[in-house]
């Protein structure tokens, strides 16, 4: 199956769903070329960076899933490698 390389960029601003964005980052860990991830104590927020290469469905599907949970807004952007 072809896959795309991307790169998402989340918000947390309620950390009460934090256990719930690790959950589906496990979930998608195979696909997961790295992360990092940034306290911004200042603004109370946190700042996670995922650089992805999976099929473009199941991107999309992580990202529907992280945008759904309280709190949290995902953008993604695609390269495009294949």
């Amino acid at each position: 199956m072809e896959t795309r390389v991307a790169v998402m960029g989340i918000i947390v601003e309620n950390t009460n769903s934090v256990e719930a964005l690790n959950s589906l980052l496990h979930d998608y860990g195979k696909y997961i070329i790295g992360r990092m991830g940034l306290p911004y104590r200042e603004k109370n927020i946190n700042i996670v960076s995922i650089a992805i290469d999976a099929p473009q469905d199941m991107i999309s599907a992580l990202a529907g899933k992280i945008g759904n949970l309280d709190g949290i807004s995902v953008k993604t952007a695609y390269s495009n490698v294949k």
